[in-house]
């Protein structure tokens, strides 16, 4: 053997490794370089003596035994059977599925995260600098807070200061900053109290925020003054209009009103009604509630059209609601959304299985009204195939309490879940076993069954030919053999009548199968 040999056990989730010429000769030579201290011929000579007896000894040394983690007795891998190809076999119901971990290396990005922000980065846009500027309101209601405040203070500031520079060379060309004019009592300065530029820049600020500390004044003798004191005025209500409206719209954005919405951290694929379904939960914590409340969801993965053309990111619309049917809810507590995976759902064909090889992304968005400013908020979340758990069901969180006399939501179990027997097929595979059954039901009906029986249950008349009527099934299927007997105290018929589509057709029975 040039290789080690390993053999796995299914009992205690480990495996027996029995080593090789090779593996042994590996090991002597770790032996060796442990005993030199780890130098190699650098460091501490092993003598010839210990190097024999570790060559005698190879053959005593232990196998090693690798252990492995342990696997779950319930996970999707301890209960699929593999042929040699390394296929699985099907024909398996198994109670509970669970997103394995050896598919995390294949998870995909994200498109929306799970707290609902997008993950998408715009890039090489052409004048985005000029076009960020051009809506300039909106940019810094977007902006972050540091930025936001840091305009917000350099709005103020650079006015104050180019109307100060302003107001300098006003009273510089008007020679007000002369020393000797200064303690004039019979010059006229166009600002009195003026006499440096210390004094013009609070004289700026005060005529901007109106705040008129009464020490400066303009006067009628610079007509230029007045109109520049007009000017400023009015730039100043504009400039604090304009950041006091940005502050505002950054405090009242309904993207914050998202905060208290909450989306469960988990979907879940189980039965209801016969039919599987997609769910996943919604919950405000908020006593004001959300009006005209409806949700959304797509299903965003790659697809290749007749033509051969590659969508990477093709959204498919999903139809969800409270009841499956309609997208509307009456939001005043948690509820479970539900989509009904029926033929014309994209996870139709899907079953538990194809969760571990497909790549796809569902996204969730609530929409609605604040009820206490009347604007639009809408949330959203995200929910990959990891996320979705197969065979489980949301445990209920509404109580009635009779000492409050009210409703009480517990929030600790909001992501709750409980396994529920679920098979693994796909909803298109069940729902061809239902039509297979109905029409067998149909061809061949029991009186105390749904299953084929003899017909000793049943009075035959030996004296009248019997009759077999046959639906026309829209399934074409390979015929069935079916063996006509009477019971035993009866005469054996020798003819049978089966009508099919109308048509009458004599058969022999004489312990041959009538292929129908």
């Amino acid at each position: 053997m040039t290789c080690s040999t390993v053999r796995w056990k299914n009992f205690g989730g480990r495996c027996d490794a029995a080593m090789s010429n090779a593996g042994l000769k590996q090991s002597a030579e770790a032996e060796e370089k442990l005993l030199s201290n780890g130098n190699g011929n650098g460091g501490v000579t092993v003598l010839p003596a210990a190097a024999a007896a570790a060559a005698n000894n190879r053959s005593n040394l232990p196998v090693p035994r690798l252990q492995t983690r342990r696997r779950s007795s319930g996970s999707i891998l301890s209960s699929l059977n593999f042929t040699k190809n390394g296929r699985v076999k099907t024909g398996h119901v198994f109670s509970r599925y669970r997103q394995s971990r050896f598919n995390a290396r294949r998870i995909r990005k994200r498109v929306v995260f799970k707290h609902g922000d997008c993950n998408v980065i715009q890039g090489n846009v052409a004048k985005r600098r000029r076009r960020y500027l051009q809506d300039i309101f909106t940019t810094l209601v977007d902006a972050q807070w540091r930025w936001t405040l840091l305009v917000f203070s350099m709005n103020f500031l650079l006015s104050w200061l180019a109307f100060a520079v302003v107001w300098y060379l006003i009273c510089y060309l008007h020679d007000d900053l002369n020393p000797a004019n200064i303690d004039n009592d019979e010059w006229t300065p166009c600002v009195t109290g003026i006499r440096s530029f210390m004094s013009i820049f609070l004289y700026s600020v005060e005529t901007q925020h109106t705040i008129g500390y009464g020490g400066r004044l303009p006067t009628e003798e610079c007509p230029l003054a007045v109109i520049v004191l007009c000017i400023q005025s009015i730039t100043g209500v504009m400039i604090q209009a304009f950041m006091v409206g940005v502050v505002f719209a950054k405090l009242s954005r309904p993207k914050k009103r998202t905060q208290t919405l909450l989306f469960s951290r988990n979907a879940v694929i189980c039965l209801r009604d016969g039919v599987l379904c997609l769910m996943f939960r919604v919950g405000d914590m908020r006593k004001s509630h959300i009006i005209e409340a409806h949700v959304r969801a797509q299903l965003i993965r790659q697809k290749v059209t007749k033509e051969g053309e590659h969508l990477p990111f093709y959204q498919t619309e999903l139809k969800v609601g409270g009841d499956g049917e309609e997208d509307k809810i009456f939001f005043i507590w948690p509820t479970t959304i539900v989509h009904k995976i029926d033929h014309t759902s994209p996870l139709y064909s899907m079953c538990a299985t194809d969760l571990l090889r497909e790549r796809f992304e569902i996204v969730v968005i609530l929409e609605g009204v604040i009820e206490s400013t009347g604007m639009t908020t809408q949330a959203r979340s995200s929910y990959l195939p990891s996320e979705i758990l197969w065979g489980h069901r949301f445990q209920p969180l509404v109580a009635f309490k009779a000492d409050s006399g009210g409703y009480e939501v517990d929030y600790a179990m909001f992501n709750n879940t409980s396994e529920v027997a679920t098979p693994l097929s796909s909803a298109k595979q069940l729902a061809e076993i239902g039509v297979v059954e109905h029409h067998l039901n149909g061809v061949f009906p029991s009186p105390s069954s749904n299953t084929l029986s003899s017909m000793d249950s049943m009075s035959i008349d030996c004296d009248k030919p019997l009759e077999i009527t046959i639906p026309d099934c829209s399934i074409t299927a390979s015929p069935i053999p079916v063996m006509v007997t009477g019971p035993e105290s009866a005469s054996v018929r020798s003819d049978v009548h089966v009508i099919v589509n109308g048509t009458v057709r004599r058969l022999s029975t004489h312990g041959r199968p009538v292929a129908v």
